[in-house]
């Protein structure tokens, strides 16, 4: 790595890579085409960015990097990110997202900014109105590739990626890959490097992950005596709806507990306040629907609460990936009411392990049904 690198890396104490840099990053300085997964939280941005920034480190002035995200909030977390890693180069990064105005993103795309990080739809618009200059890009990163398929945005990838000039890089970060999502690879990629692909759902090791009976009447009560702990000073608090969502904050808020939100009717101002004082230690629970599930990177958040069961193994993984990031430790806690139950087998079955049950302070007997033994009828051979 350049020497300008190396030292942005020791003032952020990064003194050992991942996994995933460790495997990603030399092919990728060697200019390779690379197909990558991993467990949120596991360093993929460095992964990606610190070859970025050290292609460019002698070159200013046209946009020559470009990395595709599916939200606003994984953006400017991406784009603060590189900005760290590149502080004592000249590269120059910008973040580019809808909910806020065009003005500042047309000026980077204007005065060549080399490192664009962007979110599909509003790079469409500042492409459509002529701002987004792409004739000169050499790399391309699609973070989170999966998470962009799932939010409708495969149509805005392809429009995206048939400006860009054919000869040039491409870095592939997702962590499953469904059948959309592999036909885009085999059209994007050319002779790619696999690098640990993670499994269909993980979690990390130092991540601690419990859950409590309670009816769903009761989640907020016992939330609010959870919050009596305060070993939990840090925590987002995850609901399947908006309109939950905006219930709970305004009970935890009714209940003295400093709260913020944070949605997909909120502005993008009120969105980056509610991070901004989560961060800051003003906000002691962030209470978030889904969409926060994959663009917040808190350091040191000690909790993540699911006061919802998702849907999907999948989106558990990345909820409770905001905690114990970067082998720190954390604290993942899920509220299962009956209808839930299910909900939690499924998720047990893709991490291929029981979570541990915890005993419901409000009620000592309520108890989660475990999952029952898989029964494998053969049909009996005639004779």
């Amino acid at each position: 790595m350049h020497p300008s690198l190396l030292r942005a890396l020791s003032d952020l104490k990064f003194t050992e890579p991942t996994p995933i840099q460790a495997q990603a990053i030399p092919p990728a300085l060697e200019g390779r085409d690379v197909l990558g997964g991993a467990q949120t939280g596991s360093g993929k941005s460095a992964a990606f960015g610190l070859p970025i920034i050290q292609s460019l480190i002698e070159e200013r002035g046209k946009t020559r990097g470009l990395v595709l995200v599916p939200t606003r909030e994984l953006a400017e977390q991406v784009a603060t990110h590189l900005t760290a890693l590149a502080k004592y180069t000249n590269v120059r990064v910008a973040a580019v997202y809808g909910g806020v105005g065009f003005g500042p993103q047309v000026a980077a795309f204007r005065g060549g900014v080399e490192v664009i990080v962007a979110t599909p739809g509003r790079l469409m618009d500042l492409m459509q109105s002529g701002h987004a200059r792409l004739g000169a890009i050499r790399t391309v990163v699609l973070d989170e590739a999966d998470r962009m398929l799932d939010m409708g945005f495969l149509p805005s990838v392809r429009r995206i990626l048939s400006a860009l000039p054919q000869q040039r890089q491409t870095l592939f970060f997702s962590a499953t890959l469904p059948p959309a999502i592999s036909v885009l690879v085999r059209e994007m990629l050319h002779d790619p490097v696999r690098v640990e692909l993670a499994p269909k759902s993980a979690a990390v090791a130092t991540l601690r992950q419990t859950l409590y009976a309670v009816p769903n009447e009761k989640k907020t009560e016992l939330l609010l005596e959870l919050l009596k702990d305060n070993r939990i000073y840090q925590a987002i608090a995850f609901t399947r709806t908006k309109s939950r969502a905006n219930r709970l904050a305004a009970a935890l808020a009714k209940n003295d507990v400093p709260t913020d939100l944070i949605h997909g009717d909120r502005t993008q101002g009120q969105r980056t306040r509610a991070l901004s004082n989560l961060k800051k230690g003003k906000c002691r629970v962030l209470v978030a629907t889904d969409i926060a599930s994959r663009g917040i990177d808190v350091a040191d958040l000690g909790h993540v609460i699911n006061f919802d069961v998702p849907l999907a193994a999948e989106d558990y993984v990345h909820r409770v990936g905001r905690t114990a990031r970067a082998m720190a430790e954390g604290d993942a806690i899920t509220f299962v009411s009956s209808d839930e139950e299910s909900l939690v087998r499924r998720i047990e079955f893709a991490l291929g392990k029981r979570l541990d049950r915890s005993v419901n302070p409000l009620d000592p007997k309520a108890s989660i049904e475990p999952p029952k033994p898989r029964v494998v009828y053969r049909a009996r051979r005639r004779r």
